[in-house]
């Protein structure tokens, strides 16, 4: 390559978290661009997170938001990087003010996936005997299968997913763990899957995977690059799920469920609001129609728009407003139905469970 071809060349520093899961999704999403962008280099600067370094505790109890985000939003604020590369549902649904999503690329598997203990293999959760240990690190998956699967017990279990998988194999106390089948996948570790939860068992998290670049508001220029990744249908249905997330001002410590689909020009979205023991469930169906208005493209405008913090030039405006409103719309629906008091009461008994 000439000198003169180099100095052509751009440069962009990618961020994202040290796990194995987390540099196999960074380096999807570079690939995908590397085909789309032929003059540009990309440079990824991995960094652990609190929620990297802090193991011996329960998510919902550590008492602070952003636990995988807020060294690499900081990275990204004083120009360190770029972008960063997260898995969406790691995303607090109200961003720093300067930041957005650039991007929500294609969503893999969104359910949760039960992985088994060897010794228990060809079973499903119906089939272990009482009392058996399921390990998650999500109060969403305890609260609703603890209403399916009320004969099980759910203790935490940390660490990355080699981790956890090795804790299940080779410790006695679990008998099967529930993760997001999409990092399962992304891991190959698809073998392993005894059962997939479907939404009669176990609603998934908002924005489970699907993955989302996070950018400066206001670098146009990297703007326009990651924007070439957007999917159009997986950004509508994160864009009504992050906004029922918002609305409800609620996180990784209170139990949010949602299902959401699109069929024709028809988003669906089912809601769920539970106590941390599953004894009480508010869950409410809604849809709305999705516009076909021609979308913005000025990649460079100051005054571009954004719906819970995501920006997509190449996504109609019109259908990223009605997305916004269906989750708000759920929200207030849950809300007028008992959400707040359930949600209140759950905060309360995880800032009990810090002071332990």
């Amino acid at each position: 390559m000439s000198a003169e071809s180099m100095e052509q060349r751009k440069m962009v520093r990618v961020g994202t978290r040290k796990s194995q899961l987390a540099m196999i999704q960074t380096n999807s999403v570079v690939a995908s661009l590397k085909k789309l962008c032929h003059d540009v280099d990309f440079d990824i600067i991995s960094m652990s997170t609190t929620g990297d370094k802090i193991l011996d505790t329960a998510l919902s109890k550590i008492g602070e938001k952003s636990l995988f985000t807020k060294e690499l939003e900081k990275a990204l604020d004083d120009g360190r990087v770029d972008f960063v590369v997260h898995s969406l549902k790691d995303l607090q649904s109200t961003l720093p003010p300067n930041m957005v999503i650039g991007a929500v690329l294609e969503r893999e598997d969104p359910y949760d996936a039960v992985l088994m203990h060897p010794k228990h293999a060809t079973k499903h959760l119906a089939d272990l005997p009482e009392n058996s240990v399921i390990g998650t690190s999500s109060v969403r998956r305890v609260a609703q299968l603890k209403r399916k699967y009320p004969h099980l017990k759910f203790e935490s279990v940390r660490g990355n997913l080699n981790t956890r998988l090795r804790k299940l194999d080779e410790d006695e106390m679990y008998s099967a763990l529930v993760l997001a089948a999409a990092g399962v996948k992304r891991m190959d570790w698809d073998s392993r899957i005894s059962q997939t939860l479907l939404p009669d068992e176990c609603l998934y998290a908002v924005g489970q995977g699907a993955l989302a670049v996070e950018v400066r508001a206001n670098d146009f220029d990297t703007l326009a690059l990651v924007s070439k990744l957007n999917h159009e249908e997986t950004l509508l249905r994160c864009v009504a799920e992050r906004a029922l997330l918002r609305e409800l001002d609620a996180g990784c410590s209170t139990p949010v469920a949602v299902y959401t689909e699109i069929k024709g020009k028809e988003l669906y979205m089912t809601g769920a609001v539970l106590s941390l023991d599953g004894s009480e469930c508010l869950k409410e169906t809604m849809q709305t129609t999705l516009s076909d208005t021609q979308p913005q493209q000025d990649t460079s405008s100051a005054d571009l728009k954004h719906y819970v913090s995501v920006v997509a030039q190449t996504v109609s405006h019109q259908a990223m407003k009605a997305a916004e409103d269906l989750g708000i719309d759920m929200a207030k629906l849950l809300i007028s139905k008992g959400a707040g008091d359930i949600l209140s009461v759950a905060r309360q008994q995880n800032a009990e469970g810090e002071k332990k």
